[in-house]
């Protein structure tokens, strides 16, 4: 791993880069080439099922229309976030009694899933829908796919299903090796091409990923995320720690997910969800947000909906970024994007990161600065150095040899585009 002042174990960029490009085979249903963005509501509403004290909140199809409506005219859908994806608690606690399918609640989603599909559809959006690999959903709130593989995955094809969420509970370490391969290959089966979202290694001691990465078009690798800085940054440690053998195996078609988007909510701050934009999108992770859309403060929408940043994190090349230097208080993160020049040299997304913690004072902003080289930015014809957070900020041109610095806030980031210079 690296050490906390050293740059001697920077990884060699161009060995990154081939691993990159060459363990992109697998799983081939033509979906999933740059990272899904969308919206769920679990961390938001959780599993409310009230619809008499908690109507607005409530997991219903009133809460998927409205949300459907507003990805749409908010701006949302226009910048890329196009699945909308129901999660646990949407289901009957039994399956009909003479056909064995899967029933959504009859009460909160009264005119049917065909129905709610089409009214998502209509929007100009995509159907997402949850289900669980075991015996039931991890939130007891309805029957599993276990014995059902094939009816299930028929089931959501029949209902337009663009996504399928596959959790792991309730389910042996052995019943996920096989179960989530052989739903992979249910839904292949149909006809109907759906984005394959698996929960698998995060329920696995020692995940496979090759194996993961063949069957699946994402994985969720980390604990399920909460609106707070410490979360994203737990999360963000747990990527760090294992970020070659999660680089090794993602790419166009098969993306590390460490969970949904938390801005907009009630307790992270601007700067932190800064920072957990930034770094998602550095990583090439899924961007599903998962808010309340009518009440997302107007400077949470615009970070939402800056098309820089999102640029980055669909960036075509669709090579995962890393931590490329870690201290007690800094953290540099480093991704390789378009455009690349004529010397085959790429641009860089570099996110620079402030923990806090000082000991003169924890919380206030730092400056920092670094040469470029030592980061792996090296082509002789220098960068073009953009503020993605304020894309008319031009800040001109650095060579490799020259020094950057930046101010961060505490337990937040600055994220900067390095435009490679074209050979003349």
């Amino acid at each position: 791993m690296l050490g906390t002042e050293r740059l001697s174990h920077l990884l060699c960029l161009p060995i990154w880069f081939c691993c990159a490009l060459r363990c992109i085979d697998g799983l081939e249903n033509g979906l999933a080439q740059t990272p899904p963005m969308g919206w769920m509501p679990f961390e938001r509403f959780q599993c409310t099922v009230d619809c008499i004290h908690f109507p607005r909140d409530c997991i219903s199809e009133s809460l998927f229309k409205r949300t459907a409506d507003l990805l749409v005219s908010e701006g949302y859908a226009a910048v890329g976030f196009q699945y909308l994806i129901i999660d646990d608690c949407w289901m009957e606690r039994i399956r009909d009694t003479s056909t064995q399918k899967l029933l959504a609640d009859r009460k909160r989603f009264p005119s049917g899933m065909s129905a709610l599909s089409r009214y998502i559809h209509g929007r100009g959006l995509k159907f997402g829908i949850y289900h669980d690999v075991g015996q039931q959903t991890c939130m007891f709130r309805g029957p599993g796919a276990r014995g059902h593989f094939e009816l299930d995955a028929q089931t959501f094809a029949d209902w337009g299903a663009d996504y399928v969420k596959l959790d792991g509970c309730y389910a042996t370490e052995s019943e996920r090796n096989r179960g989530y391969p052989a739903f992979g290959k249910a839904m292949n089966r149909t006809g109907r091409t759906m984005v394959y979202s698996c929960s698998w290694p995060f329920y696995t001691e020692k995940p496979d990923y090759r194996l993961i990465a063949k069957h699946c078009n994402l994985w969720r690798f980390a604990e399920d995320i909460t609106d707070s800085y410490t979360s994203v940054f737990r999360i963000m440690e747990l990527y760090r720690r294992n970020q070659e053998l999660l680089l090794a195996h993602a790419g166009p078609g098969r993306w590390n997910d460490p969970d949904m988007l938390v801005l907009g909510n009630f307790r992270l701050s601007y700067d932190a969800s800064r920072l957990q934009l930034a770094i998602w999108s550095v990583i090439a992770a899924p961007l599903i947000m998962t808010n309340d859309l009518e009440t997302v403060r107007p400077e949470i929408k615009e970070l939402l909906q800056n098309r820089e940043v999102i640029a980055v994190n669909q960036d075509l090349l669709g090579m995962p970024g890393k931590c490329v230097r870690a201290s007690k208080y800094f953290q540099v993160w480093v991704r390789p994007v378009t455009p690349v020049n004529d010397l085959g040299q790429h641009s860089f997304a570099v996110a620079f990161v402030n923990r806090g913690g000082f000991d003169a004072c924890p919380l206030c902003p730092r400056n920092f600065e670094v040469v470029l080289e030592r980061l792996g930015l090296d082509s002789p014809t220098g960068y073009y150095v953009v503020d993605l957070f304020n894309s008319s900020s031009n800040m001109g041109m650095f060579k490799p040899n020259d020094a950057f610095n930046t101010r961060i806030n505490p337990e937040g980031v600055t994220f900067y585009k390095f435009t490679v210079a074209p050979l003349y």
